[in-house]
This record gives C-alpha cells, sequence and structure tokens, in this order.
C-alpha cells in the first residue's frame, strides 16, 4: 500500500501534525514522516517531545508518544536533509503529500520550486506527480507575499488549509476543536475518518 508523506515545519501548530499522523495510522494509513529542525523545535515546544538525536531516534520516541511498537513500519521517518532518498524521486509511489503546519518559509520555497531540503523537494515532486498536496500553513495576519504564494499554488491545484476553527458543532474543548480540522483536511483527501479520533 502506498504511504503518504506528512511533514511538519516550524509553524506553531504541532497537535494538528501529531493528530493527523495518529488519525491515519488509525484508518490503516502508512505514514513516511519529515520533520525539518524548525519543526521539531516546535514539537519540543508546544508538545513537550524531546526528539534528540538522529531520525532513528525521532522515529522511536513519536512511535512511543502515539503507541505504535518499535518494529511497526506503518510509520517511517525521514532526514530533512536527505534529498537523495526516495521521497524525492516520482517513481516512488505515494498517495500524495500534507504538511502540517505548513510555515511560510516553507510554503514560499514550495511556490518558488527551490527544493532546498527533502519537504520542498518531496512537495516538488507530489506536484509534478499531480498528487494531492494539502498546505497548512499557520501564520496570522497575512501579509501580500504570503497571500500571492498561496494564489499560485492553489491555481496548481494545491489543496491550500489554514487551520480556522469551526464554531457550528458546538465544540466543547480545544481538543474538539482540533480533531474537526484533522478530519476536515483528511476528508479533503478521500481518508474517511471519525472526527472524534
Amino acid at each position: 500500500m502506498a504511504p503518504w508523506v506528512i511533514a511538519i515545519t516550524g509553524a506553531s501548530g504541532a497537535i494538528y501534525a501529531f493528530k493527523t499522523i495518529r488519525a491515519l495510522l488509525a484508518a490503516g494509513e502508512k505514514v513516511c514522516l519529515i520533520i525539518s529542525e524548525p519543526g521539531a523545535r516546535v514539537l519540543r515546544e508546544e508538545l513537550g517531545w524531546s526528539l534528540k538525536g538522529g531520525v532513528e531516534e525521532f522515529a522511536l520516541e513519536i512511535k512511543e508518544k502515539l503507541g505504535c511498537p518499535e518494529e511497526d513500519d506503518s510509520l517511517l521517518c525521514f532526514d530533512c536533509n536527505d534529498i537523495g532518498c526516495c521521497l524525492a524521486s516520482g517513481s516512488f509511489l505515494t498517495k500524495g503529500m500534507l504538511i502540517v503546519p505548513c510555515s511560510m518559509a516553507t510554503l514560499a520555497g514550495i511556490a518558488a520550486g527551490t527544493s532546498r531540503n527533502l519537504i520542498e523537494r518531496a512537495a516538488d515532486v507530489t506536484i509534478k506527480e499531480r498528487r494531492p498536496l494539502v498546505l497548512v500553513p499557520r501564520e496570522t495576519p497575512l501579509n501580500s507575499i504570503h497571500l500571492k504564494n498561496m494564489l499560485a499554488l492553489a491555481e496548481i491545484g494545491v489543496h491550500i488549509v489554514p487551520p480556522m476553527p469551526a464554531f457550528y458543532f458546538g465544540p466543547r474543548s480545544i481538543d474538539d476543536l482540533v480533531d474537526y480540522f484533522v478530519s476536515r483536511v483528511l476528508n479533503l483527501v478521500g481518508v474517511k475518518i471519525d472526527p472524534s479520533i
């Protein structure tokens, strides 16, 4: 089964990333995870994760946080600087890519096609192979540069999905708001989940 590529970058909203990965795994999907250095910092600051060492240590800690056995291959972690790995090639089949949260620097790099790291390169591959790409930008207020970059990507079919809370369903907690948003993101790419996951 082809995996989903999930990237975590240095924007606030690490809880969205955690719950997106958890929901995908609970739905029986496979995940290839890339975390930028600023993304790791956000995970440390917002969720209290240590994420010390290399990719192997990251993978073990993340699997522990998600309750996955060490030997479980449904979640694989990749080095953000390894632009020669399988995720950098269009011949490696994936279902698509979600960047949750997506920093404005990453969004700008994707819009410009710079491929400075594995996240930008994997996004470029996703676009050229016409697979679904979802960006969850977390910045406010938005300036005209942010908006132009988002428009450029939206015009080629990239889904731009800012994590804007909805209140019409009667949320009672922050978890309710996050879970509902994650369900909307995943439903957008055809992964149907229970919003209460």
